[in-house]
Parts: C-alpha cells; sequence; structure tokens
C-alpha cells in the first residue's frame, strides 16, 4: 500500500474536513486505490517511519490547471476561510510551482 503525505494540511485530515487535495506527479493514480495518508513521507531520518493518520480511498483522479480550483474544492481541500486566489498562491508558495501548473486532483474518501 501506498504513503501520501498530508504534513501541509495534517489537521484538515485528522479533522476529515478535506476530501480532496492536488498533487504535482500521481498521474497513474486510479479510482480505488486505497493510500495510507501520513505526517509526512520523505526527508524521514534513519530509522525513521511514517506516522499513518487516515486510510483514504481514492473516488476520482483527474488533471487540471491548479488555477481552475473552484471555491467549493478550496473547501472541499480543508481551507474554508480561503478564496481560490489565495489557496492557489499557498500552494505554489509551497510546491515552487506557477498558477498555470497542470496537477493531478484526486477526490477521497475515509475508510
Amino acid at each position: 500500500m501506498r504513503w501520501i503525505s498530508f504534513a501541509l494540511t495534517t489537521g484538515q485530515i485528522r479533522h476529515r474536513t478535506k476530501t480532496v487535495t492536488r498533487r504535482l506527479g500521481w498521474k497513474s493514480l486510479t479510482a480505488g486505490t486505497v493510500l495510507k495518508g501520513a505526517l509526512k513521507c520523505q526527508g524521514l531520518k534513519k530509522g525513521e517511519h511514517p506516522v499513518e493518520i487516515a486510510r483514504i480511498r481514492v473516488v476520482a483522479v483527474s488533471r487540471e490547471r491548479l488555477d481552475a480550483i473552484t471555491a467549493e474544492d478550496v473547501r472541499r481541500e480543508g481551507f474554508s476561510e480561503m478564496s481560490p486566489q489565495d489557496f492557489v498562491s499557498f500552494f505554489c508558495e509551497a510546491n515552487k510551482c506557477e498558477p498555470d501548473t497542470e496537477v493531478t486532483r484526486i477526490e477521497f474518501e475515509y475508510v
């Protein structure tokens, strides 16, 4: 089973307010895949292991421009207080990308 990091949205995952995530890559992910959500997956020190915070099942996967995000999807990302423009800025800063970057939109449910 594959890991997926929610380092920037750990609270949203723990509170189950996040049901969509956007990622650079993850192009071959398919609906039905079950993933283990972790605090972080990369940059672990020797002997450290990912800490599971939730298991999720992928419901839908699509590719779209980051700046095509809707207010509803910002809410589903777990950021009800943000505007779409604020979310795009947050994502771009965290992922070193541009607003017109094509991202993978992953819709999921908790299992």
